[in-house]
This record gives C-alpha cells, structure tokens and sequence, in this order.
C-alpha cells in the first residue's frame, strides 16, 4: 500500500530529524526513513561539542550559519525537551583550545584577533590563568583561546529529542526501512521505493549523512563527500576533572554532566569501517594524558566509532537538486552536524517554501567548481 506525505526525509540523524521537527512544526505531513535506528551513526556517536568558534577559523558564511545555529540553543533546548521529554543535557562552560607550542600560540591570537573582529568573544589565557580555572591541566601546556559561548549537548540525546519533539508534533519516523529508489518523472521528485513499499511525496530531502553520495546515485548526482572514521572513548574519574572542554590538536576531552569525560576524535579519511582500533584508542589516550595527566587514573567505560560526511570543499550542501525539482540535499556537515542541526532544520524549511531572499552560499550550485577542485572527485 502506498503511503502519502507532503515530505519524505531519507535519514534519521540529527539534521534529518531537525528537518522532520521544523516541517511538522510549520504544518507538513512528514515522513522520517532510516535504514537503520534513529540516531544510530553518526549523530550518536558525536561527543556534542558545539564548537562554531572552537572548529571554523575564518569568517565566512559557513562561520556565521554555524554562530547563527549556536545562538538558536538556548530557546529551542526548552522546546524540545518539553516536547519530547528527553533530556539533552546543554551546558554552556566555554571551550579552551590550547597550545601546546608557540606556533599554536601565535596562531591563537591571530585567531582570537580575527574573530573578535567578526563581533564573537574569544581571549587569551595564560597558563597561569588557564590553571586557575582548570588545575587539571597541564603546566607544559602554553596557554588558551577562551572561547565562552562554544559549549555542549549529550548527541544521541539530542538528536533523540528532535526525533520525538517531530513525532509529537505528527511526523511518523519508519527505522529499518531502507531507501532503494527515487520515483522520478519530467524532472521533479514524487517519492521514493522502499523496503516497506512506496512512500510518495512533492519533497524528499536526502540527509543520510556519509552515506548520501550513495543515496543520491540514484538520482544521477555524484555528490563529492566522503566519509570520515572517528574514533572516541569515555572514562568516568573519581572526582570532577575539569569544567569547560579542552580542546587540541588532534584530541577534545569534553566533561558531561553525567561526570563522565568523553575523548575524541581520530580521524580516517574513506573509510566506512566501524571496528574500534587499539591504534586509534591508544593515540588518544596519549593525547589525552598529554592534556589533562590525571584522567590515567579514570576508570574505563568504553569505546565507539562515528563516520562524519566530508565534502569535497568543506562546506555542507543545502539545497535542491540540479536537474529533479522536489528533491533535496542536506549533508557533508563533516564535524559539525550537532552544532549545525538547528540552522539546517530552519533553512532547508524555508527553501522548500520558496522563502529564502538572498543567494544560498550552500546550494548545489557550486558544484561545478567542485568538480576541478576536488582531487579527483568527479559528478
């Protein structure tokens, strides 16, 4: 039997769901399709660091939907969680990304610098001051960004939470239902086939994260992402560690409310593989020790991988398809898909109601010029 909707989301991640939560918000009949569980890739396994400062070094429009999308967390964390009865765990400590040298150094204050200039808060901190705030750290540590308004969320919770505020809003959510064609006629979308039958719709929107390129074949578009292996593990100390995250050169240690410190990430390029590595493991937790020496003495919880979407340039696609009218992208967050969730669930929204004023720097318009910069990459 067929079934109708004004909109079909392919994925059930965080963005998927934000879609789902802001059409159902605005009167859609939606549909959500995962193949899988809700949450149960990438958007679970991300330590919800939401780092528009900590992550983006220039100023640009990628910077500013990502502040954009930080400053939406404070009204809409309520909404969800009263919606959907989850708790998202939000806290707002600030992030310290240190220096372990003094090129990371000077490269901090030309960072600090340059985004003061772009109207975000964002100082230097001594080692001396940094170890006042956080006596954790280490004193062969130089010294601080401070960045006060980057600050957190428990993801797989959150991306939960958005799921089920959708939900109680009239979205329906169908996991285990694996997308196996677009239906396509005279150029525009009318829905998809799946392994639970046909769901038929005037939009579908693609947001399966590293796996949209293949999703998108389907449809004729070569999109240029590509996945990214990280790794990350817990550890639960005996006492507090430190208050806001810390933030490196290759390694986060992020401190949940729960009391459990969450460390990550590495990062594999092309890679779908999900196995943890004892490599991986034992390079962050060097790292890790490098950083704040006590957490050697935390007990172990466990160990888990994610596979981010990387575009070929950086950037997310949000937008329509080049040639079929009706049929959406919304990928190639990279590590930013927590930070970005809200911004993406407004602004795919508003594009599917034709409510967007000025050119989108997102749209898959750019793609042609991808295609000669993107080491191979090819549509």
């Amino acid at each position: 039997m067929r079934k109708i909707y004004d909109a079909v989301i392919v994925g059930g991640g965080i963005n998927g769901s934000s879609i789902a939560f802001q059409l159902a918000k605005r009167g859609y009949k939606v549909a959500v399709l995962d193949k899988g569980k809700i949450a149960g890739k990438a958007s679970g396994a991300a330590a919800g660091i939401l780092g528009a400062q900590t992550e983006l070094a220039e100023d640009g429009p990628l910077f500013q939907l990502a502040c954009k999308s930080r400053s939406m967390y404070r009204i809409l964390i309520p909404e969800l969680e009263d919606l959907s009865q989850v708790h998202i765990g939000y806290q707002n400590k600030g992030v310290y990304k240190v220096a372990a040298n003094k090129e990371e150094e000077q490269t901090l204050k030309r960072l600090i610098e340059s985004q003061q200039k772009a109207g975000e808060q964002a100082e230097w901190f001594s080692i001396d001051d940094l170890i006042k705030r956080e006596p954790s750290v280490s004193n062969k540590l130089l010294g601080a960004m401070y960045i006060p308004n980057d600050g957190q969320v428990q993801a797989y919770e959150l991306s939960l939470a958005f799921a089920k505020a959708s939900m109680a809003l009239g979205a329906e959510i169908y996991e285990y239902t694996h997308v196996s064609d677009f239906i396509l006629k005279d150029e525009k979308v009318h829905g998809v086939k799946t392994s639970q039958g046909e769901f038929l719709a005037e939009s579908v929107i693609v947001a399966s994260g590293a796996w949209s390129r293949e999703v998108l074949e389907r449809a004729g578009l070569s999109l240029p992402i590509i996945p990214v292996k990280g790794e990350c593990f817990s550890v639960i100390p005996e006492k507090p560690l430190v208050q806001g995250t810390i933030f490196s050169h290759g390694c986060y240690i992020v401190p949940k409310q729960s009391g459990r410190l969450v460390v990550g990430a590495t990062v594999k390029v092309n890679s779908f593989d999900e196995k943890v590595t004892l490599e991986g493991i034992s390079t962050l937790m060097e790292k890790a020790q490098n950083l704040v020496p006590d957490i050697a003495k935390a007990e172990w919880e466990r160990a888990w991988t994610g596979i981010r979407p990387q575009s070929a340039d950086g950037q997310p696609f949000l937008g329509e398809h080049p040639v079929y009218r009706g049929l959406y992208i919304a990928a190639g967050h990279f590590r930013n898909g927590i930070l970005l969730a809200p911004a993406t669930g407004v602004l795919m929204a508003d594009i599917l109601e034709g409510k967007t004023e000025q050119p989108n720097p997102f749209e898959l318009s750019r793609l042609e010029s991808l295609v000669h910069t993107s080491n191979g990459v090819l549509l």
